[in-house]
């Protein structure tokens, strides 16, 4: 279920989007998805790849038969979804770590992680029901640049995060995703587990947290 606002403006954007957010795609899964012909697709590929911000690799699991192209995004097409104030994040991050100390930096995580908290439960206030929640809060966290979205298989949920725009800031602290992640579970109820299955910051594509309601409990 794709439940995120568009943010594409131009042809170029809703190809490097379609990658960003679906992973390796072919020209005409592309097409496909945008609308147009496949001709048209291989030759915005084409002018996206001269530009340097995709690239293409034979394969063979899309089907029989020919090889087929798939594209995927370069780190310079990566870098079309630009973390938030890189340089002055990390920059304020090895500043605490060096003046005042890991202490004052995990403080500083903390309160944040309070800020968040508040800020989301009230955005949220409400609305009820695990579905009604997940489609909110994807809203707010596209908002904030996550590209989010959730989908459902038979009793479980995935929340996905298409993008970090706060990446690098968390390579340089730890404590960071650990925040979120509790952000998270506060934020959709007590009355599931989730789990996080793909990190971002581990090498993976997103972040997917998957979401198991807990069985309701008759005293």
């Amino acid at each position: 279920m794709e439940n995120y606002p568009s943010r594409t403006k131009n042809a170029a954007d809703r190809f490097l989007t379609l990658l960003k957010t679906r992973g390796p795609l072919s020209a005409s899964e592309l097409a496909s998805e945008l609308g147009i012909t496949g001709e048209g697709a291989r030759l915005q590929l084409l002018r996206l790849a001269e530009e340097g911000f995709v690239l293409s690799e034979s394969s063979t699991s899309k089907g029989v038969g020919r090889p087929v192209l798939i594209w995927s995004l370069t780190p310079l097409g990566n870098s079309r979804f630009p973390d938030t104030h890189t340089e002055l994040t990390l920059e304020l991050i090895q500043t605490i770590k060096t003046v005042l100390g890991q202490e004052a930096l995990d403080n500083v995580v903390i309160a944040r992680e309070k800020k968040q908290q508040e800020k989301y439960q009230a955005a949220l206030a409400g609305i009820t029901g695990i579905e009604n929640r997940l489609t909110a809060f994807a809203a707010i966290r596209t908002g904030e640049g996550y590209l989010a979205e959730w989908k459902k298989e038979d009793d479980v949920f995935f929340f996905i995060e298409n993008h970090c725009p706060i990446c690098c800031a968390a390579t340089q602290c730890d404590n960071i995703c650990t925040s979120e992640m509790n952000t998270f579970i506060s934020i959709i109820g007590a009355d599931v587990e989730v789990t996080r299955l793909d990190h971002i910051i581990n090498g993976a594509r997103r972040c997917v947290y998957k979401i198991i309601p807990l069985p309701v409990t008759v005293s």
